[in-house]
């Protein structure tokens, strides 16, 4: 099984700590790590802007991207979110594991989000 980090930005600590919540407990990502603030420089209709925004790293399975990034998608307030996946080369067995089970469907657990179940 393959595993991701996202990377993903949200305008505030608040904003990125709801979209976090909801991934965490639809079981679309394991854990998020909110970083608070970053400083932005970017182009944006034409031209530069500054911001401070706060970053999100996700850890999910790579067959949920698609599931995560539609999720964020709706619950974002930037028209063009940054949703961002880097593949996990190498990682501790039992944190890989651990990752696979809470992103996984279990007996007597909500099972996870997917496309196809939004369909």
């Amino acid at each position: 099984m393959e595993h991701l980090f996202v990377y993903m930005t949200a305008p505030d600590g608040e904003t990125a700590g709801r979209i976090a919540r909801v991934l965490v407990e639809e079981r679309l990502a394991a854990c998020a790590n909110i970083l608070n603030p970053v400083a932005s420089l970017y182009w944006w209709r034409g031209r530069l802007e500054e911001a401070r925004e706060t970053v999100c790293i996700l850890k999910t399975r790579a067959d949920a991207f698609a599931a995560v990034e539609a999720r964020v998608r709706e619950i974002h307030p930037y028209e063009t979110p940054c949703v961002v996946a880097l593949p996990i080369a190498l990682g501790s067995a039992p944190f890989l594991r651990w990752l696979e089970e809470e992103t996984s469907p279990l007996p007597g657990r909500s099972k996870p989000v997917t496309l196809a179940d939004q369909e």
